[in-house]
């Protein structure tokens, strides 16, 4: 019940602000004026707070040297470079800092964070704010309190900073609020007389007409695990409507997976499988193969985050399609208890600050600039990167990309938001069980019960 509470707590915080963003009425425009305001008074003191944090270096002008790992090794575009475009600023404000930053892909970042928590952390590293990686971490004391006090007026979201405490006691911040999107090329569809699907049904009948059509219908990353999990996530939100947290949440807590619900999806991922939804390889292939796939024209979709939004202003990308690429949500199944506007979203990466840090002040200066609500916040605004955990309505002009719009329209229009996705709801034993053995499963060389009964043993 508590992650379903978070949920409907961030749904409608996030409904009013983007509602103060869009323009339109009176009512807009006065609530507009008013968080702009609040927003510039809480950039006042954020910056107090950031000066506060760690005054010793800079008063004495003494060097140091800062090091950041990170789970974003482009540094051009997206994240990334919004990432790199802070840390230059900050350098550039503190001659007497230097930042090194050590940057890998998420499988290799994840592994390598385990290491260093044995061996030592960097002074500022990504995280993720979910029990199946958070958890283990905080029981292994690796990570430094912050005094949430500090980011009061910091514009986060209602419950935002839940998934990143521990007894009451904060240990990191959000950096993004995460919702699962099917990426289309608009050009495409229209190209070939294909119309956006309203349900479920709908949507399988679309991937069997593309893949007639000599098209990937969905291109897939089903070799790193973790979005076909979230992927399950979304179908099991349509099957369960509201009740997916409780759901999750019960079989975590039992080892039980054989709820009809939860049954009733992996089936579905087994159906569209095999279907030919995903392009041959999937199970074998990595995040970046799939999307080159999509932004080579060889795929009509791509199942992902909303952290992607930033591929429509990514020059890498042929013009043609970059300017086309366009989301929507899972459609709702005739039987299922989800509706259009029940959707997957979560509260997902961040960052935090190693317990052992030589620096820890000056590692917690740097997180709070970094946080200050015109820098994470706007910069990924501006860059298309998707929605933050802090309050973007100040930072939207109207000039955004129809994929930025279409993307405020889904949050602005949620009903309810599931939380977690399933892959993250229990231990690190568990996470690695699920994302390991949902490729067998998906391409039928094991049977459902036996990869339920899989994951539900790993919980134990």
């Amino acid at each position: 019940m508590k992650k379903k509470l978070v949920a409907v707590l961030m749904t409608a915080a996030m409904t009013a602000t983007m509602l103060t963003g869009c323009g339109g009425d009176k009512a807009a425009e006065t609530a507009d004026t008013t968080t702009s305001t609040a927003t510039d008074e809480a950039a006042d003191a954020a910056e107090d707070n950031a000066a506060d944090a760690g005054e010793s270096a800079e008063a004495t002008g003494e060097a140091v040297t800062l090091k950041i790992f990170s789970n974003l090794p482009d540094r051009k575009n997206g994240q990334g470079l919004v990432e790199q475009m802070i840390i230059d600023e900050y350098m550039a404000e503190n001659p007497n800092v230097t930042i090194e930053v050590e940057a890998l892909d998420e499988e290799a970042y994840k592994t390598k964070f385990k290491a260093y928590s044995m061996d030592g952390m960097p002074d500022v590293v990504s995280i993720w704010g979910q029990p199946a990686f958070l958890d283990e971490v905080l029981e292994a004391g690796v990570l430094a309190e912050l005094n949430e006090a500090d980011y009061a007026d910091y514009g986060f979201i209602a419950g935002s900073l839940e998934g990143f405490k521990k007894d009451g006691k904060l240990y990191g911040l959000p950096r993004n609020t995460d919702i699962q999107i099917i990426y289309y090329n608009q050009k495409m569809f229209e190209d070939n007389g294909w119309e956006v699907p309203a349900t479920y049904e709908d949507f399988m009948t679309l991937c069997t007409t593309i893949k007639d059509a000599g098209i990937t219908p969905i291109a897939m990353d089903g070799g790193d695990g973790w979005p076909m999990a979230c992927f399950l996530t979304d179908l099991l939100v349509k099957v369960a409507g509201t009740d997916y947290a409780d759901i999750v949440s019960n079989a975590i807590a039992t080892g039980d997976f054989s709820a009809p619900e939860i049954k009733q999806a992996t089936q579905l991922l087994v159906n569209a499988a095999d279907a030919g939804a995903f392009q041959t390889g999937y199970d074998t292939q990595d995040y970046g193969t799939a999307q080159n796939l999509f932004t080579n024209g060889q795929a009509a979709m791509f199942v992902m985050g909303s952290w992607e939004c930033s591929m429509a202003l990514n020059e890498d990308i042929p013009e043609e399609i970059r300017t086309n690429i366009r989301a929507f949500t899972l459609p709702p199944m005739a039987d299922g208890k989800g509706g259009a506007n029940d959707i997957a979203a979560w509260n997902g990466g961040g960052y935090a600050v190693s317990a052992n840090s030589e620096i820890k002040e000056e590692a917690i200066k740097f997180l709070n600039y970094m946080y200050q609500p015109d820098k994470l916040s706007k910069y990924g605004w501006e860059n298309g990167v998707g929605m933050s955990a802090q309050d973007q309505s100040p930072f939207m002009t109207g000039n955004e990309t129809e994929l930025q719009k279409q993307v405020v329209d889904i949050l602005k229009n949620a009903t309810s938001v599931s939380g977690t996705p399933i892959n993250d709801c229990g231990p690190s034993a568990f996470k690695t069980t699920i994302e390991s053995e949902i490729q067998s499963v998906s391409n039928g060389t094991e049977s459902i019960d036996d990869f339920l009964a899989a994951i539900g043993a790993a919980c134990k």
